[in-house]
């Protein structure tokens, strides 16, 4: 009797289905970390921001908008976030720092910090 090599369609079919499973569990909790990585870069980046706006208050007794920062977000960032900056003229004066989440990261919601370091949503920070 002659030993046959190879794998039968059975057993195919049968590691197929284990990495289907394997897969179906994996890819979500994969996604949720890519959304949490982009989310991170952003507030790094909102932080960065930030300590722009207050180097410019004291060189300029005002903070800056977009133009006068001229700051550029990183394409790790700008491919997942669009950014503003709302300037109130005050008194006291103070600024808003808002990123709109864009394209696979929109569902993960925008972020935002203010001059007194208020943050919103609680929840993401």
């Amino acid at each position: 009797m002659r030993k046959s090599r190879g794998f039968t369609l059975v057993e195919l079919m049968i590691v197929m289905v284990i990495v289907a499973i394997l897969a179906a569990v994996a890819l979500p909790s994969y996604r949720e970390s890519v959304k949490r990585g982009n989310r991170r870069a952003a507030q790094s980046a909102m932080m960065e921001i930030v300590n722009r706006e207050h180097q410019y208050f004291i060189a300029n007794r005002a903070y800056a908008d977009e133009g006068d920062l001229a700051y550029t977000l990183a394409p790790e960032v700008s491919a997942n976030y669009s950014f503003a900056i709302d300037v109130e003229a005050g008194p006291p004066p103070g600024f808003t720092v808002n990123f709109t989440a864009i394209g696979g990261q929109a569902s993960d919601g925008d972020l935002s910090i203010d001059s007194q370091g208020v943050k919103t949503p609680a929840g993401k920070w």
